[in-house]
């Protein structure tokens, strides 16, 4: 029975190790004014009433000549937070309003309080979707569950949303084809509509033609 246990947590945590997503590093440069140059931009998608946590950790501290900013908006052009001067861990938590895809923007604009000899900050980015977002550990202490069941229920929840994700692409693919089939449809009756005006065109050259030959005396 333990053995079988060890097994199991074995393959969960291997299942989680998969499914979890790393922090993505990077430097961001600082410029004098915000311009289209200045911001730069993190895309990811997520569906409808899903939890969303994004982890910014910025190195660095205030009044150092620089400011990073941020701003989370989606496509459907709902605001989720809009944070100025980060230093440190800045956590933001929302629930998505759309099936949309949404931007973590940052900026580090030159605040020209003092000189800066290396105008750029690190910055460490780190998005949690869904179940992958849910703080597990308090979950666990709230129901008194083992960490077995813990990983079990997690994987669930994973698995749950790959289908409504399966789903969700299920239904565009379904509008998609019903899309290509009314276009086709219609590109084939203005063929159709095309061809027939062309052969009554020609129909009426003929007789236009026939009929000034013989006033003509031409035939």
């Amino acid at each position: 029975m333990a053995r079988t246990r060890s097994l199991l947590q074995g393959v969960c945590s291997l299942l989680l190790l998969a499914a979890s997503s790393q922090a993505l590093k990077f430097d961001l440069e600082a410029f004098p004014t915000h311009n289209k140059y200045s911001s730069r931009c993190i895309r990811n998608f997520v569906g409808r009433d899903t939890l969303v946590v994004v982890t910014a950790t910025v190195d660095g501290y205030r009044d150092d000549g620089m400011q990073v900013n941020m701003h989370i908006m989606d496509a459907a052009g709902n605001e989720y937070g809009k944070p100025r001067d980060i230093v440190g861990e800045q956590r933001t938590v929302f629930t998505s309003h759309a099936d949309a895809a949404f931007d973590v923007c940052f900026e580090n604009i030159l605040t020209g309080s003092k000189y800066v000899q290396e105008p750029r900050r690190h910055v460490e980015l780190d998005i949690d979707i869904g179940a992958d977002a849910k703080d597990w550990s308090a979950i666990q202490a709230t129901e008194k569950l083992k960490p077995v069941e813990t990983e079990l229920r997690r994987i669930e929840e994973m698995v749950a949303e790959v289908v409504s994700e399966m789903d969700y692409l299920r239904g565009r693919e379904q509008k998609l084809r019903d899309t290509n089939e009314s276009t086709n449809t219609r590109v084939k009756w203005f063929g159709f509509m095309t061809t027939f005006l062309l052969i009554a065109l020609w129909a009426w050259q003929i007789m236009y033609l026939r009929a000034y030959f013989r006033s003509k005396h031409l035939i």
